[in-house]
């Protein structure tokens, strides 16, 4: 299964839309997830504080109508699957 941003072979990490510091601590049950590679997965953590992802940014396409994140993602989907990527603020 591909990356649900860049749509590249790779493996996959499980990010939760609404964090999951916000849902323990009202005692929710966690949120939905994507499946995203690594680097598509840190570059969110990167862009956007818990905060923020958890009031404007809680679903795939709000994730994916974002500029910043598209920029990103139009990228890193040209890059090799195994090619090691950095993000920066």
């Amino acid at each position: 299964m591909p990356c649900q941003l860049c749509h590249r072979p790779t493996e996959l990490t499980e990010h939760h839309l609404v964090p999951r510091q916000y849902t323990r601590r009202r005692k929710l049950p966690p949120s939905d997830t994507v499946l995203l590679c690594r680097p598509c997965h840190k570059h969110i953590h990167t862009l956007f504080d818990n905060h923020t992802l958890a009031r404007q940014f809680n679903t795939l396409e709000r994730l994916q109508a974002e500029p910043r994140l598209q920029k990103f993602v139009a990228w890193v989907s040209k890059q090799q699957p195994d090619k090691r990527v950095r993000s920066y603020r």
